[in-house]
């Protein structure tokens, strides 16, 4: 073998040597970039997904389903003579606030969900009507209704009866409840319009307070015709 060959031969090794370096860096980086973005991604779909799977953990809650065009229309509709103050209770993306809001309610909602609360206050600005509309971020049981005199409420079964007792007990006669997609257990409605999932009751608070007081009445006068 001549000294060329061997030197050239040499020579080439370490260029060799060199683009495997240079390879294994550009890999590691390329590994760095992709598990940060996956990282990354994690993250905020974890800070995105949390308010949606935590209201989930909690014993009674209002999952997030919108309402339909048609379950906005009736309780448009059972409204229609009624005036004043406008309550959505778990107002999920503020869609029954800003139309209430539009045929002259002043509308409130209160929603857990501070994603769909801030998204409902982006809607109100965008439809014009955020002047007489509120949204908050709130825990229904934590707060009085006490001041409104229209109240929707978008349930499921198992809070209706724990709901009876907090709505009878902060509202005025002069309310009027609307339930969508499911009814109060012991209430007696005074309206019901819609079929299927859209089907809307209408209920007068002087109605079940005076239905309460006699039930009450009642469970009183029975241990006393007992003893007779």
């Amino acid at each position: 073998m001549s000294q060329q060959e061997l030197f050239g031969n040499s020579a080439a090794e370490p260029r060799g040597d060199s683009a495997a370096a240079a390879g294994s860096k550009s890999k590691s980086r390329l590994g760095l970039i992709v598990t940060g973005v996956l990282g990354g991604s994690l993250v905020a779909l974890y800070a995105v997904a949390t308010p949606f799977v935590v209201p989930a953990l909690r014993k009674i809650c209002l999952p997030f389903v919108p309402a339909t065009t048609a379950q906005v229309e009736n309780v448009l509709t059972v409204l229609r003579a009624r005036t004043g103050s406008l309550v959505d209770i778990g107002s999920g993306d503020g869609r029954i606030v800003i139309a209430a809001a539009k045929r002259g309610f002043q509308a409130s909602g209160f929603e857990l969900n501070p994603w769909l609360v801030w998204f409902s206050r982006y809607k109100a600005w965008r439809e014009g009507v955020h002047c007489s509309t509120t949204f908050h971020i709130s825990d229904l049981w934590k707060v009085s209704f006490a001041q409104f005199s229209n109240v929707v409420i978008f349930g499921v079964p198992q809070m209706m009866e724990q709901l009876e007792l907090k709505l009878m007990r902060e509202l005025p006669c002069s309310s009027k409840v609307v339930a969508c997609r499911f009814p109060f257990p012991t209430w007696v409605p005074e309206r019901i319009v819609g079929e299927g999932i859209d089907t809307v009751w209408v209920y007068d608070a002087k109605t079940f307070k005076s239905q309460q007081q006699q039930q009450e009445t009642t469970r009183k006068m029975m241990p006393e015709q007992e003893d007779t």
